[in-house]
């Protein structure tokens, strides 16, 4: 079996069995490349099925020099992920990272924002700011709503269709990882400047076919990139002179940490975030330790 040929295999099985999207199928590939990469460079001959433990061993430690202990992990798990497919096939009758131990790392609490942030980093926009005639300053504007609003990941928002605007009811259809759909409720404010973006700014631009039912859109009329959304982020938290890393998921952890904080259940913000366990969603009791106590001394019958 060639390396090639694997990893195609692999990654069907991703999309397909496993449901995963594009973005951590292409992860997941990543770390297979690394490891044919160092395969080929040293010229070995051996293939995914022959290939030792020991091997993969001097590879991980040739990649742990430029790698922190968060991302040497996560290659790890990658590629166990890829010869337990090849065991599960039965390519193979061991899995070589069986007894290669991942490093410890802590459990990386996420950043958030204060509401005075979001608030400034939204006054900051400048509504004014057009190209190709298109006012990409109101379109932001709703963006960085509808990320914090909603809470919402970068690709889901890029996905966002106008078929799934459900305003009269409330809420939002959201196709989260592995396609999963999800309804997520949508506050007033939030609707307010999605409909004035959509009716006076995504109605005069030409939107390229294919692209009709995208909620937003960039000036050339197609749907807009992950980085986009970063770099949109990053400029206004410069223009501000934020010292703090913000990405798109600071304002999902913001969303979520705002609501725990004025005492939402832990299990609705499970569902509204796409969380399939509430391990994941239970991080952001972490963040605020005086609130828990807080919430104790007030409803405890022993308090």
């Amino acid at each position: 079996m060639k390396w090639e040929n694997a990893l195609k295999d692999y990654q069907l099985y991703l999309k397909i069995e496993r449901g995963l999207s594009k973005n951590s199928i292409d992860n997941y590939g990543l770390d297979i490349k690394k490891l044919i990469s160092y395969h080929d460079e040293n010229n070995s001959n051996t293939s995914p099925i022959s290939i030792s433990s020991e091997f993969i061993q001097q590879f991980l430690y040739t990649s742990a020099k430029s790698l922190n202990a968060r991302s040497q992990s996560r290659l790890i798990s990658g590629l166990r992920s890829f010869f337990g497919y090849l065991v599960f096939e039965n390519y193979r009758k061991d899995n070589p990272l069986e007894l290669i131990e991942s490093p410890k790392i802590g459990r990386k609490l996420p950043d958030t924002l204060s509401i005075e942030e979001i608030n400034n980093l939204i006054k900051a926009i400048d509504l004014s700011k057009q190209y190709n005639n298109v006012k990409i300053g109101e379109r932001n504007r709703a963006i960085l709503e509808t990320l914090y609003g909603c809470g919402l990941r970068a690709s889901e928002l890029i996905h966002l269709k106008l078929s799934d605007l459900f305003f009269d009811e409330g809420f939002i259809k959201v196709t989260g990882k592995g396609d999963k759909q999800r309804f997520v409720p949508i506050v007033e404010t939030t609707m307010k400047y999605i409909n004035i973006y959509k009716n006076e700014v995504r109605t005069h631009i030409k939107i390229k076919a294919g692209f009709e039912d995208t909620l937003f859109l960039n000036h050339n009329g197609r749907q807009l990139t992950r980085a986009m959304i970063f770099t949109i982020i990053k400029q206004l938290t410069e223009k501000i002179e934020l010292k703090k890393n913000v990405s798109p998921h600071t304002f999902r952890h913001s969303f979520a940490t705002h609501l725990l904080q004025n005492n939402a259940d832990l299990r609705a913000i499970q569902l509204m975030l796409g969380h399939e366990s509430i391990t994941t969603t239970e991080i952001y009791v972490h963040l605020d330790k005086s609130h828990l106590t807080e919430v104790v001394e007030k409803y405890h019958p022993r308090k």
